[in-house]
């Protein structure tokens, strides 16, 4: 509710993709005007090395949208980030008889100019993975573990 006690009507949103095999246990991923991606099931499970596996996507998916809701907020802070990069690591363990993504950790390395507040860009990147869609999205545990450089 609004602070006026009308209700608030948020919008819904549709993402397009498609799939299509194209041998063994490969494909290709596409989604309208965006560039086409080869995909695999992993080596680990008899797939094409080289290939963008689903594994690798979903454990980027929670990365970016980290990374993008970090920046939303900080934008909106006013806080004045220089750079930011990261990478991450997915979990995948056998669990309850069927593999699953036990947990993601992010490690953003994050550049702000010097003498910005390290407690505004933690609580930034508390906010961020609080509110994250991506991850909100999962049952995996994620955590981020970031580097903070004042340049």
């Amino acid at each position: 509710m609004s602070a006026d006690g009308e209700t608030i009507k948020h919008r819904s949103f549709t993402f397009r993709t498609a799939a299509a095999w194209t041998e063994a246990r490969s494909g290709i991923l596409t989604s309208e005007e965006k560039a086409s991606i080869r995909i695999s099931s992993p080596p680990e499970f008899k797939g094409e090395p080289g290939l963008w596996t689903p594994e690798e996507l979903f454990v980027s998916s929670v990365e970016a949208c980290n990374m993008a809701t970090f920046l939303s907020f900080a934008a909106k802070s006013g806080a004045q980030v220089l750079a930011y990069r990261s990478h991450a690591n997915g979990v995948l363990e056998f669990v309850d008889g069927d593999y699953r993504f036990t947990r993601v950790v992010i490690f953003p390395t994050i550049t702000v100019v010097r003498g910005a507040s390290e407690a505004e860009v933690l609580t930034l990147l508390r906010e961020a993975q609080k509110h994250c869609l991506v991850a909100n999205s999962i049952d995996s545990i994620v955590e981020v573990n970031p580097t903070i450089i004042h340049q």
